[in-house]
């Protein structure tokens, strides 16, 4: 194949992928999986096989979900712990979320609209845990808001932390051949491992583990409207791909990380 011939169908398919991301999200409403417009990975089911997150959460614990978005991982962490708040800047989001938990008679979570980069209007020492999943890669003030979930942690708090990886086989392919090979296209950063170390340690935070992710791969658009249509078969598909994330780390789609407030 011809550099130019690779490049148009590398481009076609970082097209058709975003196209069929938003397609997926609508069709979750549109087949009556969701009263709101949600990715299909939100619909999965609260165990820790899809949600690697909360075998580390402690029924008494206090959490923050920092860059919350629509409040589906919130709403989640909320079964398990005791007292639960999201935090972000988008007020439709954070209406989603809202809404979920009242039809649902959710009592221990709460909201807050605030510009992460700009500070979190939180007391100090107030929670047990953060979670902060697919925001830092969206961030400008990463420091600032590493810096400031530090600051709002008990001295022996945890933060659990997803960001992209952005050395996966698939991202090189679309480097070489001088496309876009951030997963997002808002995407400010994506890291290395090595790259989070250091971020984080700069930070006051110590890695103390990795989770599997899922297997990167060309055709996550047409996954993701597998989710749409059935969830059955995308939690299938899912699954393999978790096993594939587990055989070839180097091509895991992201890092998720528990880390350790020092």
């Amino acid at each position: 194949m011809s550099r130019r011939l690779e490049r148009s169908v590398l481009s076609a398919t970082l097209f058709a992928n975003a196209k069929a991301k938003r397609l997926a999200i609508r069709l979750t409403r549109w087949t009556g999986k969701s009263r709101e417009y949600v990715h299909p990975k939100h619909l999965l089911g609260d165990t820790s096989e899809h949600y690697w997150y909360l075998e580390h959460l402690a029924p008494g614990a206090t959490l923050l979900d920092v860059g919350c978005g629509n409040g589906m991982h919130t709403l989640k962490a909320a079964r398990r712990c005791v007292d639960v708040a999201g935090v972000d800047a988008d007020l439709a989001s954070l209406g989603v979320g809202l809404r979920t938990a009242q039809r649902l008679g959710m009592t221990n979570v709460a909201f807050v609209a605030a510009n992460v980069e700009e500070g979190l209007p939180i007391a100090p020492a107030r929670f047990d845990m953060v979670l902060c999943l697919d925001l830092l890669e969206h961030v400008h003030k990463r420091d600032l808001v590493l810096t400031e979930i530090r600051r709002v942690l008990k001295p022996a708090g945890v933060l659990l932390l997803a960001v992209p990886n952005r050395a996966t086989a698939w991202k090189r392919r679309l480097e070489r051949a001088d496309l876009p090979f951030y997963s997002d296209p808002d995407h400010k950063i994506e890291y290395t491992l090595d790259e989070l170390r250091v971020e984080l340690d700069r930070n006051g935070f110590a890695i103390r583990s990795l989770h599997p992710s899922v297997y990167d791969m060309p055709l996550v658009g047409l996954i993701d409207i597998v989710g749409g249509i059935s969830l059955a078969l995308y939690r299938r598909l899912t699954t393999v791909r978790r096993r594939l994330a587990r055989r070839y780390p180097q091509d895991d789609a992201g890092f998720f990380v528990v880390c350790d407030a020092r």
